[in-house]
C-alpha cells in the first residue's frame, strides 16, 4: 500500500458496495438458428447450454477502500463490475450501492464514435445528471488531463486506443464520483499517463472515495490496493491482503492445476553468492530438503519452459526465499533473495550452477554462474542429491520476470557442458516500492549526484 492510512472497520454505515450471493447465468447457443428454434418451439425445447459467469459471490466494500480484483481472462471480473455498475442484472442475489458511481469499463463503452471527445464528455455528464453549463465549466480541466491536443475536437472513431482511454478516464473522474470503477482500461495508456492516473487514484483515496480496480498489473494491486479479491471460473477464491492474493494469483497463472492450496503458493549492482549448507540456514534448508516435490508441482512453474542437457545432473526442485519465507513468489526491492536448488547427480561431474533473470519479452536482465563468479563447487557424485543456495540482491523495477536455471559440467568454457538447463522455468514478481519511485527502466544503478 502506498498510504499508511487504514480504512475504517466494517459497519453498516460505511459499506458502500454490498454483494449478497450474486450469480449470473448466460444462455449459450451453438448458432443463431438455435435461438430462434428455442423461442418458437411449441414444447419449449432447450437448444442452449447454461454458463454461470458468477457463482454465489458475496463481498462488502467500505467507503474509502481501494479494492483490486484479480483473475484470469474469462473468470467473471468484468461481469461482476457490470452488475455493480447496474449495466446488467444478476440472475440470483442482490447488489446494493451507496453513492454516485463512475465506471471506466471495456474500451469504447459509453462513447459515441461519431461524436468528438468534447461532445462525448458533455454527453457523459448529462447521463450522470449534470447540467450542460456545469460540465462546460469543467471542460478545460478535463481537456488538460486527457492531453490529446487538437484530437479532443475530432470524432473518437479516429482515436487510437491510448487517446481514447485518456479522454474516457478524464470524463470518468470529472463527475466527482463517490465510487470509481476501472476495468483494465489503463493498461493501454503509456507509462506517463498511467502514472498520472494512479496519482489521481491516490488523491481519491485521500478524499475518502472508493475505487474498484481490475488490472493484470499485480504491482499496481500491491502498491495501491487496501485488499484484493481473486475470482476464478465465476467463484471467489480469496479475499484478503493484496500481497497474499497476488501470490495466489501468480501461482494459479503458472500452475497446471486450477486451484492450489495456500500453503503451497508460490540500490546496488546485483551481487551473487553460491553457497553450500550452513548451520544458520539449517531450518529452512531442512524444510526444503525434506519436501518430496518436483519443480513442476510448484505454483511458480512455467510449463512452457525450454529444457536441454545430457541429464548427468538434474534440477529436481527450486524455490525462492525472501525474508525467511520459502516458496515466495514476490521479490522485495532492496531486499536480498535466495534460490534453493535441489540437484540430483546421475553421473560424477565437476558442476557449475547458474541462473538468469529475464523480463516477459525474453530480454536477459542478468545472468551468471558459479564459474564466472570464481566460486568453485564441490564434486557431484553419482547418486547424490545436493541443495545449492544462490543469494542475490533485487535492484529491479516492479513487474514480472522469468528465471533460467542450469547445472553444467566444468569444461573450461564460461558455460560448461550442459547437464540440465531450464529456460523460463519459473516466474517471479518484483513487488512495487510503495514508498517512492526513484528510477525508470529495469535496474536500479543507485547513482549518487554531486556538484564539484
Amino acid at each position: 500500500m502506498s498510504s499508511s492510512k487504514m480504512p475504517d472497520p466494517i459497519t453498516l454505515e460505511n459499506i458502500v458496495i454490498s454483494a449478497q450471493q450474486v450469480s449470473k447465468k448466460f444462455r449459450l447457443f451453438d448458432n443463431p438458428n438455435d435461438r430462434i428454434k428455442e423461442a418458437l418451439h411449441p414444447f419449449r425445447k432447450n437448444y442452449h447450454r447454461e454458463f454461470w459467469a458468477l457463482n454465489d459471490i458475496s463481498l462488502d466494500v467500505r467507503k474509502g477502500e481501494i479494492v483490486g480484483i484479480l483473475g484470469r481472462n474469462g473468470s467473471g471480473k468484468s461481469t461482476l463490475l457490470q452488475i455493480i455498475c447496474g449495466v446488467m442484472r444478476p440472475t440470483h442475489g442482490a447488489i446494493h450501492t451507496s453513492g454516485r458511481i463512475s465506471a471506466l469499463l471495456e474500451l469504447g463503452a459509453g462513447f459515441n464514435p461519431e461524436f468528438t471527445g468534447r461532445e462525448n464528455v458533455l454527453l457523459s455528464g448529462a447521463i450522470m445528471g449534470f447540467e450542460a453549463d456545469e460540465m462546460k465549466a469543467r471542460l478545460p480541466e478535463i481537456e488538460a488531463f486527457a492531453d490529446v491536443g487538437a484530437f479532443f475536437d475530432q470524432p473518437v472513431k479516429a482515436y487510437s486506443s491510448g487517446m481514447f482511454v485518456r479522454v474516457a478516464f478524464a470524463a470518468a473522474i470529472s463527475i466527482d464520483p463517490e465510487i470509481l470503477v476501472v476495468d483494465e482500461a489503463l493498461s493501454v495508456g503509456d507509462a506517463k499517463f498511467q502514472h498520472k492516473c494512479y496519482k489521481k487514484i491516490e488523491s481519491f483515496r485521500a478524499a475518502g472515495k472508493t475505487i474498484l480496480l481490475v488490472t493484470h498489473d499485480v504491482g499496481q494491486i500491491t502498491a495501491h490496493c487496501d485488499r484484493a479479491i481473486l475470482i476464478d471460473k465465476g467463484s471467489m477464491l480469496m479475499d484478503g491482503p493484496s500481497r497474499d492474493v497476488v501470490d495466489k494469483y501468480i501461482e494459479m497463472l503458472f500452475s497446471d492445476t486450477d486451484e492450489l492450496p495456500l500453503e503451497d503458493r508460490p540500490t546496488r549492482d546485483i551481487g551473487t553468492a553460491f553457497k553450500s549448507l550452513e548451520k544458520k540456514e539449517k531450518s529452512n534448508l531442512e524444510k526444503f530438503t525434506e519436501i518430496d516435490k518436483r519443480i513442476e508441482q510448484r505454483g511458480s512453474y512455467c510449463k512452457d519452459e525450454a529444457r536441454y542437457g545430457n541429464l548427468a545432473a538434474e534440477i529436481i526442485d527450486c524455490v525462492v526465499e525472501v525474508s525467511g519465507e520459502l516458496n515466495a513468489v514476490q521479490l522485495q526491492p532492496g531486499k536480498p533473495a535466495r534460490l534453493h536448488l535441489k540437484v540430483a547427480f546421475h553421473q560424477q561431474i565437476n558442476p557449475m550452477y547458474g541462473f538468469a533473470i529475464k523480463n516477459l519479452s525474453g530480454i536477459e536482465i542478468y545472468a551468471t554462474n558459479s564459474f564466472m563468479c570464481r566460486q568453485p563447487m564441490p564434486l557431484g557424485k553419482a547418486g547424490e542429491t545436493k541443495v545449492v543456495v544462490i543469494e542475490f540482491d533485487v535492484p529491479l523495477q516492479a513487474g514480472e520476470y522469468f528465471l533460467d536455471l542450469g547445472v553444467t559440467a566444468v569444461d573450461g568454457s564460461e558455460g560448461g557442458l550442459a547437464a540440465d538447463v531450464r529456460r523460463s522455468v519459473m516466474m517471479v514478481q518484483v513487488a512495487s516500492n510503495a514508498k517512492k519511485k526513484s528510477f525508470n527502466g529495469l535496474v536500479d544503478l543507485s547513482p549518487k549526484f554531486s556538484v564539484k
